[in-house]
């Protein structure tokens, strides 16, 4: 079955005549004839009566009739969602590390949504390793990760450098250099965070030994921060989101270099409007920071 004989069908159930939808359709009435004989083997039915040198649309011609119509209205607005002028509309699947999710994600997620409301996202959180994965595998359209990790098959974007902040109850007092850590808990992510990586080459560049708890959830951490129980390193933009209530107060250091974001997706994945808007709103929002 094939497109071409859905709109010879049609325009022979609407024309009641092959010489006219020949006419129209610009062929000779033989082929439309052919055409048509193949599509009714293909279905098993008639789809029109023949009656002298006229047609009429058979019962099976009527319901056929619907569903040719419905298909072939779907191809057009396949066309014309892929028109450049086009609005996005379709399935976006965003995927971002867990700091970014909580911190600078929120309000952009919503103004793209307000932007273009006829694209469904779908958004997940995880480590940047999986998020790669998923890009490459085709599970996610797109990700936002803090890991310089270059991959054959993916293109990658840098969006943001964000800045490093050590987050304490003000029980703790001042914490003016990596010595004042010394003794004290602190709260991270497990193995791989890039946050936790700066953290560490960190405190071994300035001899400070220390032990780090792994927690893999930024609401345990803070909790467990503001409660009093020890310290951790956090995006500037998770400590801007949860500064105003209160229990934590933020340090920085001149020597804590920033961490570069990226937005990255398959690029083989061919033509994505919807994901292309994204990056494009990501650049737009993140450019002055």
């Amino acid at each position: 079955m094939e497109l071409s004989q859905l709109t010879m069908f049609k325009t022979v159930a609407e024309q009641g005549s092959i010489v006219r939808a020949s006419e129209l359709l610009h062929c000779v009435p033989s082929n439309i004839t052919n055409r048509i004989k193949l599509l009714e083997s293909e279905l098993g039915v008639s789809l029109f009566i023949r009656k002298g040198r006229g047609l009429i649309i058979s019962p099976s011609g009527v319901l056929f009739l619907t569903y040719t119509n419905k298909i072939l209205s779907l191809c057009q607005e396949a066309r014309r969602a892929l028109e450049p002028s086009s609005m996005p509309s379709g399935i976006l699947s965003v995927g971002a590390i867990e700091s970014c999710a909580t911190g600078r994600l929120p309000k952009l997620l919503s103004k793209f949504h307000q932007n273009y409301p006829s694209v469904q996202m779908q958004f997940s959180t995880g480590p940047w390793p999986q998020l790669l994965s998923d890009v490459v595998a085709h599970k996610l359209d797109c990700a936002v990760i803090a890991a310089d990790n270059e991959h054959p098959d993916i293109s990658r974007l840098e969006i943001y450098k964000e800045e490093l902040v050590l987050i304490a109850s003000p029980d703790m007092g001042d914490i003016k250099k990596p010595q004042d850590l010394s003794g004290k808990n602190i709260f991270m992510w497990p193995e791989g965070c890039p946050y936790r990586k700066s953290l560490e080459g960190w405190l071994d560049e300035h001899r400070v030994a220390t032990v780090i708890t792994s927690i893999a959830s930024y609401g345990t951490i803070l909790g467990c921060v503001s409660s009093g129980a020890g310290v951790s390193l956090v995006p500037k933009g998770f400590f801007e989101q949860f500064k105003s209530i209160g229990g934590i107060c933020g340090h920085t250091f001149d020597d804590l270099a920033p961490i570069q974001n990226y937005f990255v997706w398959n690029k083989h994945a061919g033509l994505h409007r919807a994901k292309d808007k994204f990056a494009e709103l990501l650049e737009e929002e993140f450019k002055d920071i």
